[in-house]
């Protein structure tokens, strides 16, 4: 029943076919139980769909169809043992790898719906047949009447239908954000595009009573209510794709096209050498240039791409920990360096969601008129630290001795039912009760007790324990509680009467009009006399009160006291009346001291943000003035929107209020999911703060999902990055890290494409001239895996530019590659793969370890054994000459890795030693090539041979001029020729379209 609200008691009792006073019986149960669905919760994700849900990528895909290749052609040959498995299970291993932390990775994803269970509510109250009974909350039906009482888990959506106490309180923030509980009633609401906080007469599931006793029938149940619709929102939410993983989908589409394309060219170049008498016919000879085909796609692959960008990604996750950002999803690293808009929740978030005192109002004297006193209380936290300021901004050095503020906080203390504590395991002060009443308490705590010279200071020398609550209990044990008379929706008050040296006393608490019209007397802050309220008086009061809870839009509450009749034990509603009126204070939720530095600096990164709140709009706004991160808005006018205001808009104003928008208010989690979405379909890289479980939705859905540290279970499950200290100032700092990492990550993507160009420039040349396979494969995948894997993760630990934050976030359709970087890695590529080609023909041709062949015997290779020469057709078959050729590729490659420290600054500019884990990465792989040459059962699996000093001097002298030719490259991309050719050489699959680059 989605109505509920706006239907009276009786029309809902009708609807169900219940009698509230004997409830479903057991036929009406079974019947709504088939109509309705009982109270149950979904099944999860099948564990094998996760594991095939990983293979579902094209680049994997041809990583698996590569592996199986190489595995039936070794079988063909008949190839046996190490040699025929060792390239496919390689590869395979690597996939697998990938696989398991794809699934971690989905698995902690779907724990978030694991965690919505911890609010669902375990048994309910129920009256079924006339009779209650306590049953499983996954028994309830629609229909059902339920009884709820103080510390009650709402087992499902229920329509209040009848009060057992004088107000029904309940605290909703975990569904709404609302930092303060709400009052529920029996009458039907009548607004309009009603939310969760217009529907005072719905008791949500999984909200907790607070306060009262009443029944109320169950109208929602499982998916039906609020509970289960963040459920199911959260289930329909496919996780997007970060903006790396898209271009690097991009790149494995297109590196697939030029894959199939080389490698069938050469295959077809080669089709006259398939009769070679050497392959010993026509099929053997495909089969051969085949596998030269299947080496090129091993050559062209970076199978190492997927875990070196893990491994970058992880060891950024390590530093930004360090800044209290706890990263849940290696992706969201990335995509912080492009966020665009930061919607944050309010509450908690922006706010400390501790309710404060921050204003007390007393009436100083009447001797010459009425005058005000206005003070400032600072703190901003449940801890009982902070001072009181007087309105020309001095601190109160003693504020026990004005006698107002010492009688606000005796009443404070003991006209109070909440607690305050230090929790040592959170190292935290919390609250059990109201936030209001807590609030007071921590004011009790910081005006200190009277009659010490060195109060309030002297209270620093107790533990955090005893300081939590010292002056309350200093004063809850000199007064004896009485009589308690408990807070009601028409009085809007509460009062307590205590007892002490034969004196009695009833202290009163509420609503400012409501106290203001019981009191006849007020006391002064000079001297502490108690004089008559005129209404001259009550009119200044009053006017203060609207500026209180108009313009400053704080919470206030009025208190007052009365003695009593000696000896009195009981107080009545008569009692409440002639009182003295003590003082005012006004409270908030107040904003974070850090967090306007914060969001001035996303600005200035061109990061935008967007307040999101459940509050209502003045308060909103108000807390945005607070801030003061918003001050050039000369008004909120076009800036802010409450959620009902802003789905009226035509699509057209939403697009242009989308474009403008500085808050967002009275929204529920639907709205925020669709906030996201309407900003990302504006080409906007959302991050979503948050941390309640009706933030849990926007954040799994939003690009980076940044949960707050103390929030809920739920909310850091769906999220990617928790705060561990709930600052909103980490998230700059995490975004300037994540920026930095982008960086990083693109120089080594640009090396381990260049590096793969080498070696498929390699195969090609070495194909097209007809010479010797210059590379076995197994030789290309030790290169691919363990030369460029190590010096390409260890780019990772370039340094973050010093301008990181004063660039404008990156376009999502950003290329990693671009068209000039693209040449200048084909140059670079090209000069690779020459090189070692020329190793190879070297050996053969000049060295003086080898056979010194003329060239054109090289070529004719094939055709040794059939024709007479003056050399052995064996030679054809020596190590060395692949040897020279791998050293070579493994040596220019070390030389690259160099050249990228950084995109286009010199090497005289930023030397090798400014990236110690480059120098040494590239120190261990020469070790490892060490090993593999010198050591004899490596060498003979890797198909290598020792080399002497000549060929290492040859080696060095074909390598090293890679430095010098990026160096040129880099001289003209500092330079506006660089700049120009890029305008001039566009290709589609490596440019952004035009649409999103000019964006």
């Amino acid at each position: 029943m989605e109505d509920a609200y706006a239907r009276s008691v009786s029309e809902v009792l009708d609807f169900f076919e219940v009698d509230p006073s004997r409830g479903l019986s057991d036929s009406q149960v079974a019947r709504h139980a088939r109509l309705f669905g009982r109270n149950g919760v979904p099944l999860r994700t099948s564990f094998w769909k996760l594991v095939l849900k990983q293979f579902d990528d094209l680049l994997v895909k041809i990583l698996i169809a590569a592996a199986l290749v190489s595995f039936v052609l070794a079988l063909v040959n008949g190839e046996t043992g190490l040699a025929a498995f060792l390239e496919p299970s390689v590869i395979l291993m690597i996939l697998a790898a990938n696989a398991a932390v794809g699934v971690i990775t989905e698995t902690n994803a779907e724990k978030a719906l694991e965690e919505l269970r911890a609010y669902q509510a375990d048994v309910a109250t129920v009256l079924r047949n006339g009779c209650f009974s306590i049953l499983p909350a996954t028994e309830l039906v629609p229909g059902d009447i339920v009884e709820v009482s103080v510390g009650c888990k709402v087992p499902a959506d229920l329509r209040m239908v009848e009060m057992l106490s004088d107000q029904l309180r309940v605290d909703q923030a975990i569904l709404t954000g609302e930092s303060c509980s709400v009052e529920k009633e029996l009458v039907c609401t009548v607004t309009t595009n009603a939310v969760y906080q217009d529907k005072t007469n719905i008791l949500f599931s999984g909200t907790v009573v607070v306060s009262g006793r009443a029944r109320a029938v169950v109208v929602g149940v499982g998916a039906n209510t609020a509970m289960g619709s963040i459920r199911d929102s959260m289930l329909q939410t496919g996780d997007e794709a970060t903006p790396l993983k898209k271009k690097l989908d991009e790149f494995g589409t297109f590196l697939a096209k030029v894959i199939a394309g080389i490698c069938v060219l050469v295959w077809v170049v080669n089709i006259g050498h398939f009769r070679d008498p050497a392959h010993g016919g026509f099929l053997q000879g495909a089969i051969h240039y085949f596998k030269i085909a299947v080496a090129l796609a091993v050559a062209a692959i970076p199978e190492g791409l997927p875990a070196v960008v893990t491994t970058c990604l992880a060891l950024g996750t390590k530093r930004m920990a360090r800044l209290n950002a706890i990263v849940r999803t290696l992706p969201s690293v990335e995509t912080l360096g492009c966020t665009t808009v930061i919607c944050s929740d309010k509450t908690g978030t922006l706010t400390t969601n501790m309710m404060s005192v921050s204003k007390i109002c007393v009436v100083h004297s009447v001797h010459h008129g009425a005058t005000l006193a206005e003070y400032s209380v600072s703190g901003t936290t449940y801890a009982p630290e902070g001072f009181i300021f007087d309105k020309s901004g001095m601190k109160l050095e003693f504020p026990a001795q004005h006698p107002c503020l010492l009688q606000i906080a005796m009443c404070s203390a003991l006209c109070n039912e909440s607690v305050l504590q230090y929790n040592p395991d959170k190292g935290d002060y919390e609250k059990i009760g109201e936030s209001t009443e807590v609030a007071l308490r921590v004011l009790a705590e910081k005006v200190g007790l009277p009659g010490f010279d060195s109060m309030p200071s002297a209270l620093n020398v107790l533990s955090k324990h005893e300081r939590a609550s010292y002056c309350n209990h200093y004063w809850e044990n000199q007064f004896k509680k009485v009589s308690v008379l408990e807070f009601s929706r028409d009085r809007k008050m509460m009062s307590v009467l205590y007892s002490r040296k034969n004196m009695e006393v009833m202290f009163s608490k509420g609503a400012p009009e409501s106290i203001i019209s019981r009191c006849t007397s007020i006391l002064c802050n000079d001297d502490g006399s108690t004089v008559p309220l005129t209404t001259d008086i009550q009119a200044e009061l009053e006017a203060r009160l609207h500026s209180f809870a108009g313009k400053e839009t704080l919470r206030c509450l009025a208190l007052a006291l009365k003695r009593m009749p000696l000896g009195q034990q009981t107080i009545s509603l008569d009692d409440e009346k002639d009182l003295t009126f003590i003082g005012m204070v006004g409270m908030l939720d107040p904003p974070r001291e850090e967090v306007k530095n914060a969001m001035l600096s996303c600005m200035s990164a061109g990061i935008r943000v967007i307040v999101v709140t459940g509050d209502n709009k003045s308060t909103a706004e108000s807390l945005c003035r607070k801030i003061g991160a918003f001050d050039h808005l000369v008004d909120f006018a076009g800036h802010s929107y409450t959620a009902s205001e802003f789905e009226e808009l035509s699509p057209l104003q939403q697009t242009i209020a989308l474009q403008r928008m500085a808050l967002f208010t009275r929204v529920e989690p639907s709205h925020k999911r669709m906030l996201v979405e309407a900003l990302q379909h504006q080409n906007e890289v959302v991050a979503m703060t948050g941390d309640g479980v009706n933030d849990a939705p926007a954040l799994k859905k939003a690009d980076i999902g940044i949960a707050m540290g103390s929030g809920t279970a739920v909310a850091k499950s769906a999220s990617d990055m928790v705060l561990a200290d709930d600052n909103f100032a980490s998230i700059v700092a995490a975004v300037a890290e994540g920026r930095a990492i982008y960086n990083n990550t693109k120089q080594f993507i640009r090396y381990m494409i260049s590096s793969n160009i080498g070696e498929v420039v390699c195969i090609f040349v070495a194909a097209v001239l007809g010479i010797p396979d210059t590379l076995a494969p197994v030789q290309l995948l030790w290169v691919n895996l363990v030369t460029d894997g190590l010096p390409a993760t260890a780019i990772g630990f370039n340094k973050q530019d010093s301008d990181v934050m004063r660039a404008k976030p990156r376009k999502v359709g950003e290329a990693v590659v671009t068209g000039w970087l693209f040449f200048r890695y084909l140059v670079i590529g090209a000069y690779v793969g020459l090189a070692t080609v020329a190793g190879f023909i070297w050996w053969f041709v000049y060295a003086d370890s080898g056979p010194k062949l003329p060239y054109s015997e090289l070529m004719n290779f094939d055709t040794c054994s059939k024709r007479e020469t003056t050399y052995p057709c064996s030679v054809f078959d020596d190590r060395h000459p692949s040897t020279v050729s791998m050293t070579v590729l493994v040596v220019v490659e070390m030389f690259n890795a160099l050249n990228n420290l950084s995109e286009n600054q010199s090497l005289l500019i930023i030397p090798p030693w400014s990236n110690l884990w480059l120098v040494a990465s590239i120190i261990l792989t020469m070790l490892l090539h060490i090993l593999i040459l010198y050591v004899h059962p490596l060498s003979v699996l890797f198909s290598v041979t020792p080399l002497s000093w000549a060929e290492w001097t040859v080696v060095l002298y074909l390598s090293f001029p890679v430095i010098i030719i990026d160096e040129v490259l880099k001289f003209f991309s500092r330079n506006s020729c660089g700049m120009r050719f890029k305008l001039r050489l566009r290709r589609a699959e490596l440019l952004p379209k035009r649409e999103i680059r000019d964006k």
